[in-house]
């Protein structure tokens, strides 16, 4: 497609009822660009990557600038940095994210039928929606937008009403191969940017503020209009909190857990994360009260320009009382006991530690999560962590289901 044929379809597809309003922090389009980094990794987010949320990152309300929403007669806005403000004249349609964790928000929202692409297929873990009647997402029928990189082309070829992504993210990661002139002309082509790089909080160029789940999901749900629906869910999700943590057991009997990545059935190198960082992918075990193995150890998390690993050697130094290994979610718990933790046992030094001689080694969720997954992951680790307390489903199915296909 040449230069051309790209800025005749920009004008005759552009949603003329979303557009974008202009970033109020800095004046520019991408408020709080610090520059692309070069470091020849792999992609940062590889894993080789609420209103009120119970304890995990309860600060970051503390700045919030509370509803950003505006409507009038001709539209509304939704404010949310690092981008700013966002106008719309409609509730787009058809929407994408790189981010699954945003995907799982657009589908509780009951937006599903708009999903349109997502960064990568197989870290969208679609699975959990099984459970719910009514609520599926077909991978099949979604664009992936990252293959070698990311082709500005296949934005103009989704055609999509909003791209509910943070784009400094995508400059500020070499490998997508996007700078500042890509955004600014797909904002103005097809469709604006707005989203936060929520996941995580261990990259240097994020130097803007950051949200909660709940934070971001709320402005997503400005974006859809589905107010009514993100009240349901915090709802939900507060109670499901509140009688979890009534029960939790006193801090000295918490276990303190090593978190990482090692996508290998037989591990040896593992890149590490860090529990004390506040990102949603470590919600849950903030939420259940895990402590961070790491701490006062030195070693640092994943991030965009730390790609450091360590070895079993480095673990058993640390004796974490249980160990969450990434990069297995598509496995069952018997699927990854008989392949990771098996070798484990076997291992010369990894058979030495405490959480591999106690079974207390689990897969550690998925890296990106929105309000759905983490329901299931919070019920999963409370009854894996703490069994002695909690069994069986520790939320309502039905009522989830309800609020996601507006029968509640």
């Amino acid at each position: 497609m040449s230069d051309d044929d790209i800025t005749t379809t920009g004008e005759s597809t552009r949603r003329d009822y979303v557009k974008f309003g202009g970033a109020v922090v800095g004046g520019g389009l991408l408020a709080g660009c610090t520059g692309a980094s070069d470091d020849g990794s792999t992609p940062a987010d590889n894993e080789t990557t609420g209103a009120t949320n119970g304890t995990d990152e309860s600060d970051a309300a503390a700045d919030s600038d509370g509803a950003d929403e505006s409507t009038d007669a001709t539209g509304y806005s939704v404010e949310m940095a690092p981008v700013g403000e966002v106008e719309f004249d409609g509730v787009p349609e058809t929407w994408e994210s790189y981010f699954p964790g945003y995907a799982d928000m657009g589908v509780a929202l009951g937006k599903a039928d708009g999903l349109a692409a997502v960064g990568f297929k197989s870290r969208y873990h679609t699975s959990y929606y099984d459970e719910l009647d009514g609520v599926s997402v077909d991978k099949g029928e979604i664009t992936q937008l990252y293959d070698e990189g990311i082709d500005k082309e296949l934005y103009y070829e989704l055609d999509s009403d909003i791209h509910l992504t943070d784009p400094q993210w995508l400059l500020n990661n070499s490998f997508f191969g996007l700078d500042e002139s890509d955004v600014t002309e797909l904002t103005e082509n097809v469709a604006p940017f707005i989203g936060n790089t929520i996941f995580r909080r261990t990259d240097s160029w994020h130097d803007y503020r950051y949200y909660t789940m709940y934070e971001a999901f709320e402005k997503v749900a400005e974006i859809f209009q589905e107010g009514d629906r993100f009240r349901a869910f915090a709802s939900l999700h507060d109670d499901l909190l509140a009688r979890v943590q009534a029960d939790l057991p006193a801090a000295d009997a918490r276990p303190a857990g090593l978190l990482c990545f090692a996508g290998s059935d037989e591990p040896e190198k593992f890149s590490p994360y860090r529990l004390t960082d506040k990102g949603t992918n470590k919600k849950h075990f903030h939420d259940l009260g895990v402590s961070d193995a790491l701490s006062g150890t030195g070693v640092e998390g994943l991030s965009t320009d730390d790609r450091g690993q360590i070895d079993y050697e480095t673990i058993l130094e640390v004796d974490p009382d249980a160990l969450f290994v990434r990069g297995h979610e598509a496995k069952s718990r018997a699927e990854f006991e008989d392949t990771v933790l098996a070798f484990m046992k076997e291992h010369s030094v990894a058979s030495e530690l405490t959480a591999v001689e106690d079974g207390a080694v689990y897969r550690g969720g998925p890296i990106y999560q929105g309000p759905i997954q983490n329901l299931f992951l919070t019920e999963r680790f409370a009854t894996l962590l703490y069994p002695d307390t909690y069994s069986g489903e520790l939320f309502d199915r039905d009522a989830v289901s309800a609020i996601v296909t507006g029968d509640a």
